[in-house]
């Protein structure tokens, strides 16, 4: 069994280490008010039990509270006193300087918490350490100096979490859909270069990939791009080519007719749109900003987007190529092909491509062949998102963040260009328990939590007000948002709906069935749940009359964090079968992985309350290798369609470099601690496989954390 040190380091479990401890705190006390030595050693195999009953690796700190514990339960309150005693005075110690021991862990790569704490993270790397090493300086200051006490201490509780504190400090925002199309047609500014519209397809592409790494290092989220914007650029270089062909023809006195032509003309077009969409998938994978990795984009493929019968064909060319490298992968370091965590890709289904029949079902056929073999596109229905977004059809923000609509002043709705100012995510598992099962007591901690929330998203917007353009040039000043002057304010960018901001939430599954004693997919449990998502709106629409910011409800993704409020609920209210038991808590408002529900009725299920987040939510069902069995993957997408606005099918991609296997790497129980091993060799080396798999809304492919790994090898398939 392991257990976390307080740098986050790993180490083994050492029942001696408890043993003296109680013994050094036994002999400071009369000998009257002492333990004796077979109670001491029942106290430390007590708490080995309890820890094992965990099933993950406990802290240091739980470790020391289960001690205590189990001291004052036998009356020895002064040795309890002691102990206690001691552990405050070294935790005063510790508090000089709070960050130095968390960043020599990050530069000798021992520290476990954070070498999974982001799953697209290589935690080995300089340029990630360096930006790990920022993100504890930033935290340290955020929680002395920035933020409320009640907020750091709800955040480190686990009651609530303010996501991404390791960017707090600096005046960053979160998401955003980046206006592409302002950029390429208008010319923009990368690094004081002016850059002008590009007179090709591929020099747009080449344009658009240094774009997103400018935007990915001046913020700490998603971004997305349509290939709608690059599409204009299909008919500048036909007409380009066109030109050079007709040249080369006369040069050397050819005859050719106009069909023969226009097939040179097209054969010379495909190759440069394949070399376009080739150098955007590369360039994200290969490219490094600023925060230590590739960066986080979304590629959004809508034919509708289109602005002409021309266009539109252009556009299916660009998916098609889109979908057909995404399809044959990216070789790893022995030169295999695998499955890249990006760019994420979201394709649309709408009336054009949904039947067979449809002028482009053969680009809806390819999509399905992608997602069994890849896991992306995953798919936006068209239909039902107009019918939630009053008529409109736009991208996500980067995996999942989504904004409402809105106007400009004249009358017209606009989404590229807009963002998101950050999310704050409530526990609603921990609410629950709060209330010990009271319903009244459930709505009044509600409520609680929810004016503690409003006041940490507030502390979001405030961090962001005031800042000048000028800290994020390409985003404020050169197009990627807006177009704002040297020195001026982005204020106004931040009211009246243009940008959102999110009140997260996790666990609805878990809080349900503590206060029901049923999962929230029993229809007699189901309304309750609704209600709970329901009050959160209420919430959000108070705030966003009484201040004019657009507060929205986020189904938190919870990549890390589902292993965090866990721990937190174990330590704050023991193990509960059903509630607390897991390492990890319920994604949003999904239905538990571990429940046997069939793919299409988890969707059906789902899609009610997905409606109601409005700041966005994705649903997923997860499915076996469906290579062979395409029609499989076309019938869910279909279903899709027609029953929900936003949802993804989950496989498995895996390859062992040591052996060669390329099926599903499995997670295996070594002494407590869950371990990707592949079932051919036995090899358990991370850096010698390749692993992907999709945590909630994106692909991960650098590992997880105990508690989401437990979550992954728990899922039972759908399909």
């Amino acid at each position: 069994m392991k257990i976390i040190k307080r740098n986050g380091s790993e180490m083994v479990f050492d029942i001696s280490k408890i043993i003296a401890a109680i013994e050094k705190a036994n002999v400071t006390v009369p000998e009257e008010e002492r333990l004796n030595q077979p109670q001491i050693l029942d106290i430390a195999s007590g708490v080995e039990q309890k820890c094992q009953a965990l099933h993950r690796a406990p802290s240091v700190e739980e470790i020391q509270e289960m001690v205590e514990t189990f001291i004052m339960e036998c009356g020895a309150f002064e040795v309890a006193k002691h102990y206690i005693r001691y552990r405050y005075t070294r935790n005063l110690v510790r508090q000089a300087n709070t960050t130095d021991t968390q960043i020599l862990t990050l530069i000798e790569c021992n520290n476990e918490e954070v070498k999974q704490e982001n799953s697209n993270k290589n935690p080995t790397v300089n340029s990630v350490q360096r930006d790990y090493m920022a993100g504890e300086v930033s935290k340290d200051i955020s929680r002395r100096m920035l933020l409320p006490d009640d907020v750091v201490r709800a955040h480190e509780e686990g009651i609530i979490h303010f996501h991404d504190m390791d960017y707090y400090a600096q005046h960053m925002h979160n998401c955003d859909l980046v206006n592409l199309e302002d950029m390429l047609q208008n010319g923009t500014v990368i690094s004081g270069t002016m850059i002008i519209k590009p007179h090709s397809f591929s020099t747009a592409c080449n344009i658009a990939t240094q774009i997103i790494a400018q935007v990915a290092s001046n913020q700490y989220g998603g971004q997305s791009i349509s290939l709608a914007h690059l599409a204009p650029f299909v008919e500048v270089s036909r007409k380009k080519i066109r030109r050079d062909v007709e040249e080369e023809l006369r040069m050397t006195g050819a005859h050719t007719d106009e069909a023969t032509t226009s097939a040179i003309v097209e054969k010379r077009l495909r190759e440069e749109v394949r070399k376009g969409v080739q150098t955007i998938q590369y360039q994200v994978l290969t490219l490094m900003t600023t925060n230590g990795q590739a960066p986080f984009v979304t590629v959004f493929m809508y034919l509708n987007e289109a602005k002409s019968e021309r266009e539109k064909k252009d556009l299916a060319m660009i998916i098609e190529e889109t979908l057909e490298q995404r399809y044959q992968g990216v070789q790893n370091e022995v030169g295999v092909w695998v499955t890249p965590a990006f760019p994420k890709l979201i394709y649309v289904l709408e009336e054009d491509n949904i039947r067979e029949d449809s002028e482009y079902w053969y680009l809806t056929e390819l999509a399905a062949k992608c997602t069994a073999k890849r896991m992306v596109p995953d798919y936006i229905s068209e239909k039902k998102m107009k019918e939630l977004k009053e008529g409109n059809c736009f991208p996500v923000m980067g995996c999942r963040s989504a904004l409402n609509p809105w106007k400009d002043e004249h009358g017209n709705y606009k989404f590229y260009g807009r963002f998101n100012q950050g999310v704050v995510t409530i526990n609603l598992v921990d609410v629950a328990l709060s209330s010990g099962g009271d319903m009244e007591k459930f709505w009044q901690v509600f409520d609680e939590r929810l004016a503690l929330c409003y006041k940490a998203l507030m502390c979001r917007h405030n961090r962001l007000k005031g800042t000048l353009s000028d800290a994020a040039p390409i985003l404020w000043q050169d197009g990627a948002i807006a177009r704002l002057d040297k020195g001026e304010k982005i204020d106004k960018l931040l009211y009246g709906g243009y940008s959102s901001i999110s009140l997260g939430y996790a666990g609805l599954c878990e809080c349900v069935r503590y206060m029901t004693g049923k999962s929230h997919t029993d229809p007699s449990a189901t309304p309750f749940a609704l209600e709970i998502m329901k009050h959160m709106n209420d919430a959000c629409n108070r705030w966003k009359a009484e201040t004019n910011i657009a507060f929205s409800i986020y189904g938190t993704p919870l990549e890390s964090t589902t292993y965090k409020f866990a721990k937190c609920l174990q330590k704050r209210f023991g193990i509960i079968p059903g509630v607390t038991d897991k390492a990890y808590i319920t994604n949003s408002y999904h239905v538990h992985v571990t429940e046997e529900i069939d793919a299409f009725e988890k969707l059906r299920f789902e899609a009610q309350f997905q409606a109601l987040s409005t700041g966005g939510a994705i649903s997923y069902v997860e499915v076996p290798n469906l290579q062979n069995n395409v029609r499989a993957v076309i019938e869910v997408i279909k279903f899709i369609y027609d029953n929900i606005m936003y949802a993804e099918l989950n496989t498995k991609s895996d390859y062992c470099q040591v052996c060669g296997y390329d099926g599903e790497i499995e997670i295996q129980d070594d002494d407590g601690k869950l371990v990707w091993t592949c079932p051919k060799c036995g090899n358990r080396d991370q850096s010698k496989m390749n692993v992907a798999r999709r945590t909630c809304g994106y692909i991960g492919t650098q590992f997880w954390n105990q508690g989401r790994t437990q979550e992954i090898k728990e899922r039972v398939l759908h399909l």
